[in-house]
């Protein structure tokens, strides 16, 4: 015990639950849940303090209901004339988990099963103690990601800081319903990985175009070292944004044509895909970046075949898909070039942050282009590892990435067949071995897919109010416990539950203020409309229409009924 711990109350027995036991106070302001307590027991020879985690609590003796039925008599003044003392005479019974002994030689925690006896004191922990045992890093070491303070306990008084090792190399999981704080969390967090400390290779897929305030990091001092580091952002707006054809499935072919598209003509895409296979085998060129026409042409060839095969006729669903696939990959602007697409070498760096901005690009092809570029990622980091790609080579990526994915329900949607979610899953189980992290952030997790949310070992889980989401969060978080869970509905914005690997134990947090701009706000309509009725906005619009105004089209007005035109 410290001098600055406090003692709130007395053991009553076990919980229900083996790792539960009850104890009695009459505190009522710092016994809430999701606040530590402990008592302390003798392991191996020493005394430890046990630490666990207030559950749940339940008034068991108070003033009778007619004592409390008149407004205008304070509860107080009734206990004290009954022979009470003055703070009333409620006793609450206090329901707490347990989590064990912090062990400073592994930093995390050890239960002993050691259970507290009957009538055995409880401390609430200090905050000092606190501050210690929650987190596994120290705010600004090497390693850490700052993200607020214990809910609990005053604004800053216990930092919460999570493991980047451990988040990134066995992924997060940021949820919350709309208007809860969950994009300005993730810019939270990634503001932790440009710090000095960290100097992360980061790539965010922003599809509603909400992630470019994070620019204000470049020239930013707060984000400096003392060796000479500067952190670098880079923003790919959607007409920068190509890839390149043959880096395509067939699966990935095949969903961007459009509905309607016959068995027939995906059988005579998958032989012209086969054919063009085997004969850039032949040639030795399986690296050969080929263009869609190459691939059309062997398409074409299907419709001249060998008649004996019953292949020439077939024309016309040759030519449909002909048709189909011109009106998507044979268009002047069109995103799938022959050889250009994005190096990985200038999306990912240590100390860059690259924004993938898809706001402009049609959802089916923001799947295929996620599914893309983290095939590449995953391909280039295994070859890497395994020293099989060499330097300067397109397959070189000597460094661990961090891919974060807004609405990450559009890329891995619940009951499905997107053409991203096998190669998430696929990063999601494999991906620590190679060092390719990934970070899902979502307002609907009951649209995720579930296997794709379970393997997301840290969570962040804000506001939640809709029953599915809430139902899916607790079928598929593991560390946070239902009790934690069920306070879901009554956090505010900008407070969270944190779980997982990437913290010591589950914890209520207030997220801190973020160091750059929030680039998610929400408009205020009433206030825009205003603006627009001002006296300086309507001059402006003024200015602007009278060179249209003062245009003579030569024509004379027309008349319909009293009215001109």
């Amino acid at each position: 015990m410290t001098a600055t711990d406090f003692l709130t109350g007395t053991v009553k027995g076990p919980g229900e639950m083996p790792h539960e036991y009850l104890f009695i106070t009459k505190d009522n302001e710092k016994t809430r849940i999701g606040e530590f307590v402990y008592y302390t027991a003798q392991v191996g020879g020493s005394s430890q303090q046990i630490i666990g985690t207030i559950k749940s609590r339940k008034l068991v003796r108070n003033l009778p209901d007619v004592f409390l039925s008149d407004p205008n008599t304070p509860p107080a003044l009734v206990s004290s004339l009954i022979g009470l003392d003055g703070d009333g005479c409620e006793i609450y019974e206090i329901t707490v988990e347990t989590i064990g002994f912090f062990d400073r030689t592994v930093k995390d925690f050890n239960n002993p099963r050691i259970p507290p006896n009957p009538g055995q004191p409880i401390y609430l922990a200090s905050s000092e103690t606190l501050a210690e045992m929650l987190s596994p890093r120290k705010s600004a070491e090497l390693g850490s990601a700052h993200i607020g303070s214990l809910l609990t306990r005053e604004k800053g008084e216990v930092p919460v800081v999570l493991s980047v090792k451990d988040v990134v190399s066995t992924h997060l999981a940021i949820l919350a319903s709309t208007g809860s704080g969950k994009s300005y969390t993730a810019g939270v967090f990634i503001e932790e990985l440009m710090r000095p400390f960290n100097g992360a290779a980061v790539l965010i897929v922003d599809p509603h175009g909400e992630y470019h305030t994070m620019q204000s990091i470049q020239g930013d001092s707060q984000f400096f070292g003392e060796t000479g580091y500067k952190p670098e952002v880079k923003i790919f707006t959607p007409d920068k944004i190509k890839v390149r054809f043959s880096t395509l499935t067939e699966a990935d072919v095949k969903y961007l044509l459009p509905e309607g598209t016959s068995d027939k003509m995906l059988h005579f895409l998958a032989q012209a895909f086969r054919s063009l296979q085997e004969r850039l085998r032949f040639e030795k060129r399986q690296d050969y970046a080929y263009a869609y026409h190459d691939l059309r042409d062997e398409v074409t060839k299907q419709k001249y075949g060998d008649e004996k095969k019953g292949d020439g006729g077939n024309a016309s669903s040759i030519d449909g898909l002909l048709w189909r696939l011109d009106s998507r990959f044979d268009k002047p602007d069109s995103l799938f070039s022959a050889q250009d697409h994005i190096p990985l070498k200038d999306l990912f760096a240590p100390g860059r942050c690259t924004i993938l901005q898809l706001s402009d690009i049609e959802q089916h092809e923001q799947q295929v282009i996620v599914g893309t570029l983290l095939r590449r990622v995953n391909k280039a980091r295994m070859l890497s590892v395994r020293e099989e790609a060499q330097p300067n080579t397109e397959n070189y990526l000597p460094y661990p990435v961090f891919t974060l994915l807004e609405e990450a329900h559009r890329f891995a949607p619940a009951g499905a067949n997107v053409v991203s979610t096998n190669i998430l899953k696929q990063i999601l189980a494999e991906g620590r071995k190679f060092g390719v992290g990934i970070g899902l952030i979502t307002q609907r997790p009951g649209k995720l897919d579930q296997d794709v949310l379970s393997q997301c070992m840290t969570q962040i889980i804000m506001r939640i109010v809709n029953p599915i989401d809430q139902q899916t969060v607790a079928q598929s978080v593991e560390g946070a416990g239902r009790a934690m869970l069920a306070e879901l509905p009554a956090l505010t914005k900008g407070q969270a539950i944190i779980s997982g690997v990437g913290i010591n134990t589950p914890v209520m947090c207030r997220i801190r203020a973020r160091l750059t701009q929030h680039g998610g706000e929400t408009f205020d309509a009433p206030d825009e409309w205003l603006k627009w009725h001002s006296s300086g906005a309507q001059e402006k619009r003024e200015m602007q229409d009278a060179p249209y105004l003062k245009q003579d089209t030569g024509k004379k007005p027309e008349k319909i009924g009293n009215i001109r035109i």
